[in-house]
């Protein structure tokens, strides 16, 4: 940083030094300073880190709902719950920063994807006699379980140690591709939406499979899933498809490589809904 020239900084009194939000640095995120030279010479202030947190959180995309998601509130109800919330913390050990001999953060990311699918898909359901859908819907629920909380729990911590997450959600997602892609921009809209998943530390896929099946979304599928597994990206995802059904509505090619690539950190769930729990109680 010697020599470089930074935006001048107010000093406390000036016209408008009271509207920083950090008044060490004034916002410019360095400590200007003189070494022992005589030149000037800018350090990180301490408020750097603490801003780049908020901007990976605000890129992340994380929805509304799930601001207050957390590892602490997250409902630990069932035998399948603690297996999930255990192979999340199992799954967050695989991500460290170290340091090198010259003090500069270095990112260890795995390339594992982490999944949680159901038991039974939503697509096995629908294709059953109606007579025959509530009971086996009983049985083999896979929705409301905490799917999404828990892998928003994971995302934030990620976020919080310094790694990029991003968070997608399967039916608008791709509905915002195939918009992008009739775009007349020369693709610009297109591709940005492809930087932003394909250069993600992490990228969340919530619902994975949700969308109904055309062979333009499997390619689509197929190009963002194939790229992170070549570049060994990894993908957190849940589904209320199972494994077979899920690769019916992304592709066999893709389902291959993404479920593959969660070698350890697959897990088929099920359980009550605790949204129709929580319902049931308001009408108490």
């Amino acid at each position: 940083m010697q020599n470089r020239p930074l935006e001048k900084q107010k000093k406390p009194g000036e016209h408008g030094a009271d509207n920083f939000n950090c008044s060490a640095c004034h916002d410019t995120e360095f400590i200007l300073y003189k070494n022992d030279d005589g030149y000037d010479v800018a350090r990180p202030c301490d408020c750097r880190e603490r801003n780049a947190w908020k901007r990976r959180f605000k890129n992340s995309m994380i929805p509304d709902e799930f601001t207050n998601a957390n590892f602490e509130n997250f409902q630990r109800n069932s035998s399948t719950q603690e297996s999930m919330y255990q192979s999340a913390f199992d799954y967050l050990k695989l991500f460290k920063v170290e340091k090198d001999s010259e003090g500069r953060k270095k990112k260890i990311i795995p390339p594992n994807n982490f999944g949680f699918v159901a038991v039974f898909g939503e697509q096995r359901l629908k294709e059953l006699p109606s007579s025959e859908r509530p009971s086996v819907k009983q049985r083999h629920n896979n929705f409301g379980i905490g799917k999404t909380h828990l892998q928003i729990s994971l995302a934030k911590r990620l976020i919080k140690d310094g790694f990029n997450a991003v968070v997608v959600s399967d039916v608008v997602f791709m509905e915002q591709l195939m918009q992008a892609k009739k775009i007349s921009d020369e693709g610009e809209s297109y591709n940005q939406l492809l930087r932003n998943v394909l250069n993600a530390d992490v990228l969340l896929w919530d619902d994975i499979g949700k969308v109904n099946w055309t062979e333009a979304r499997e390619r689509m599928y197929y190009t963002i899933i194939n790229e992170r597994y070549r570049m060994q990206r990894p993908i957190v995802f849940n589904s209320n498809e199972d494994r077979g059904t899920l690769a019916e509505k992304i592709g066999y090619a893709a389902a291959s490589r993404l479920i593959g690539q969660a070698d350890g950190f697959l897990l088929e769930t099920e359980g009550a809904d605790w949204r129709l729990k929580k319902g049931a109680k308001a009408h108490v």
